[in-house]
């Protein structure tokens, strides 16, 4: 009985205005709309001097700092919006928040504590205007504990 309601109200809506709903739509609009929405855009692209950097080989407990440096390639302004990494010990920061025109050139500082044991590698993602909408760089770093004996990496059998 509602579903029989509905029905009726729906067709009187849509028939109690008269003319087609849809002839109020002019067709150059929707050529205008059309063209527009198949037409490529043009978006920013970042150009990084490097995609990875590796501390090479450091001692627990030392801080690390490193800069990337990216040039937008593109056809219009980059805005990064965000930058972060993977965990806490990876910080990224110094990282202009303003538009950066076609042409132009910036940088970030990525500071990472050195703490732990072994091979490490941390992802920093760069949220921007780009086509894709992230891009990353990578840092790594092979960390060795005091004293030059490493724990074991798996359980002690005797």
């Amino acid at each position: 009985m509602k579903n029989i309601f509905y029905l009726l109200l729906l067709s009187l809506f849509l028939t109690g205005c008269g003319d087609d709903p849809f002839s109020k739509v002019k067709s150059e609009n929707v050529e205008q709309a059309a063209a527009r929405d198949n037409s490529p855009s043009k978006f920013p692209v970042m150009t990084f001097d490097k995609k990875n950097h590796d501390f090479g080989n450091i001692q627990d407990g030392t801080p690390q700092e490193t800069i990337f440096s990216y040039t937008n390639t593109g056809e219009a302004p980059l805005v990064i919006t965000e930058i972060k990494s993977t965990c806490g010990c990876t910080v990224p920061q110094d990282w202009s928040r303003a538009p950066l025109l076609p042409g132009e050139s910036s940088q970030f500082t990525v500071k990472f504590n050195g703490k732990g044991i072994n091979k490490t590698s941390k992802t920093v993602t760069i949220k921007a205007n780009t086509q894709s909408g992230t891009e990353s760089v990578r840092i790594s770093a092979f960390i060795n504990k005091p004293g030059g004996i490493a724990p074991p990496a798996g359980p002690i059998i005797q």
